[in-house]
């Protein structure tokens, strides 16, 4: 063999152990899979590179890939990158910087939380969690019942759901709101039986307080984007659907993006309510090549919340004679943004609680895609909580997703079984309804609403009880899902959901390398501790991002 020909062929072997080199393999792994047709496949070998899955298989693997850097999986677990297909990103961040109020049980626990907070901060001062239904007295509280622990500074507490502010004197003197003020359209202000607003403002009628409140700085922004990746991260989330952004978060996630630095992949919605919605829209879809942000969809409001009496209902609440609660949207509005929506390609995903909201967005859908079109673009109803069976059928034959969050069921339970009648509930989280007819179901949490962690979603939608195992059969059994549908809901589903199962949502070849390791077998296991489920590691694209 010549010098020349001993040069390249020794080039060329070279080349090839370098291409071998490059990829990486886990084994020794539980690992499962769904594929694109919806089967659930196990393994113990995942290979990939450059980011993505080359292939999974069992442990013979190790021979046909002999170079690859090789990980020791430990027998544990290994799962897709979980999804959350409702959240609200930039507020998990805020949240985890605020009071903190969702385990207080009496207004007389949060006064003294309050009283702690505020101690080290000036200017506002902001928390979440409050929930009255977990009181004593299931009453709303007062302005009063804050001022007696700070009254020289305003404060602003939300409800959990995020659709009732409680604030004190301070706050609403600063807003100059007093007995004369009228709620806006779409909006309640509770009074207290001498007229006088009590201090909490539902659903729209929060804006009277809080544009009054200082607005975010762009590093606060930042850091809560940063702090709210870090905890999703260690809880097995690799991707969320942002459910409303607005022009500063949305300039924000394209600057991270840009720069390579956003810490997870995000979804995310435009928010209708923010006044530059048409100069965002105008920019066009956005989507990177790495598949870490895509901007493709509008999120709308068509009414309040249950906890908050705020839900569309066609009916009375059983608890509240004549009252309704709120569209916070005329069903002609709806479809002036669906259509604006539709006309830059964008999708259009509503939030619709109570049967009226989510009748009334049906309609809207339908009317809009006969004008316009826009069936194709799998355009979503955020929660679809309370729905009236004749309207789930609907679902299906107007393309709609519904977008569901399974801990809405087990938290709400108690306080669904007040606020409605039987009738009200024959479609309430109705999962498997909507499964039974060939619609896909999107799952989420609504954190910070909830907690994040998508282990205590998959629990409520397997068994449709509370952490101690209660209703003894699950609450409204009949909809709760199997292991595997529920699994499909948080992974497979939600990236159809927001037109990524190509990328996301399983480790198929091609696919993005995005894996968790966890500590015990959900498939196997008892249903009941499907919630102490523990995330050890978090890998994005084939790198860890996150170690226990």
């Amino acid at each position: 063999m010549t010098l020349h020909k001993l040069i390249a062929a020794s080039l060329l072997l070279s080349s090839s152990f370098s291409a071998l080199a490059e990829f990486e393999l886990i084994h020794n792994v539980k690992g499962y899979t769904l594929t694109r047709q919806g089967d659930l496949k196990t393994f113990s070998t995942l290979v990939f590179k450059d980011g993505k899955v080359v292939r999974t298989g069992d442990e013979g693997l190790l021979k046909s890939y002999s170079q690859a850097k090789k990980i020791d999986g430990k027998q544990h677990v290994l799962l897709p990158g979980l999804i959350d297909a409702h959240g609200h990103v930039i507020g998990l961040g805020q949240n985890l910087v605020q009071l903190e109020l969702r385990n207080t049980r009496s207004k007389a626990e949060i006064g003294e939380q309050l009283s702690r907070f505020a101690q080290d901060k000036s200017g506002w001062i902001i928390g979440r969690g409050w929930n009255q239904e977990n009181w004593p007295t299931k009453q709303f509280p007062t302005a009063a019942d804050l001022d007696k622990y700070v009254s020289d500074r305003p404060v602003i507490l939300s409800r959990v759901d995020g659709h009732a502010v409680w604030v004190n004197s301070k706050a609403m003197a600063l807003a100059g709101i007093n007995s004369n003020t009228k709620a806006p359209a779409g909006g309640e202000i509770l009074r207290l039986a001498n007229g006088e607003p009590s201090g909490i403002f539902i659903d729209k009628a929060e804006e009277l307080i809080r544009v009054h409140q200082p607005k975010p700085s762009k590093e606060q922004l930042n850091a809560a984007l940063d702090a709210a990746g870090k905890h999703l991260l260690a809880l097995g989330i690799t991707s969320v659907h942002d459910a409303g952004i607005d022009y500063p978060t949305w300039q924000i996630y394209k600057e991270r993006d840009a720069a390579h630095t956003m810490p997870m992949r995000i979804f995310a919605m435009l928010s209708a309510a923010d006044p530059k919605l048409e100069t965002m829209l105008q920019a066009g879809v956005y989507k990177d090549q790495q598949d870490f942000l895509s901007i493709r969809s509008v999120k709308i409001y068509a009414d309040g919340a249950l906890g908050s009496r705020g839900a569309a209902l066609i009916d009375d609440y059983a608890d509240r004679s004549g009252h309704k609660g709120l569209m916070l949207e005329s069903q002609e509005k709806l479809e002036q943004l669906f259509e604006l929506s539709f006309k830059y390609g964008f999708s259009a995903n509503t939030h619709a609680i109570g049967d009226m909201a989510n009748h009334t967005v049906l309609d809207a859908y339908e009317n809009t895609f006969k004008k316009t079109g826009g069936k194709l673009l799998r355009n979503r109803i955020e929660h679809a909580q309370i729905v009236t069976p004749a309207d789930i059928p609907r679902f299906k034959s107007l393309g709609i997703i519904p977008s569901m969050q399974p801990v809405h069921a087990t938290s709400d339970m108690h306080m669904a079984e007040q606020r409605l009648n039987a009738m009200q509930l024959q479609g309430a989280y109705a999962w498997q309804s909507f499964l039974n007819q060939g619609s896909k179901v999107a799952a989420g949490s609504d954190f910070p609403v909830e907690l994040a962690n998508i282990f205590d979603g998959l629990y409520a939608a397997i068994t449709r009880m509370d952490h101690n195992q209660q209703p003894e059969l699950g609450w409204r059994n009949n909809e709760a899902l199997s292991r595997k549908d529920a699994f499909k809901a948080f992974s497979l589903d939600a990236a159809y959901a927001a037109h990524q199962e190509f990328k996301l949502g399983s480790l198929e070849q091609g696919k993005w390398a995005d894996f968790i390791l966890i500590d015990q077998d959900i498939f196997t296991i008892d249903a009941a501790d499907i919630y102490k489920t523990q995330v050890l590691e978090t890998w994005l694209a084939g790198e860890q991002k996150y170690k226990r």
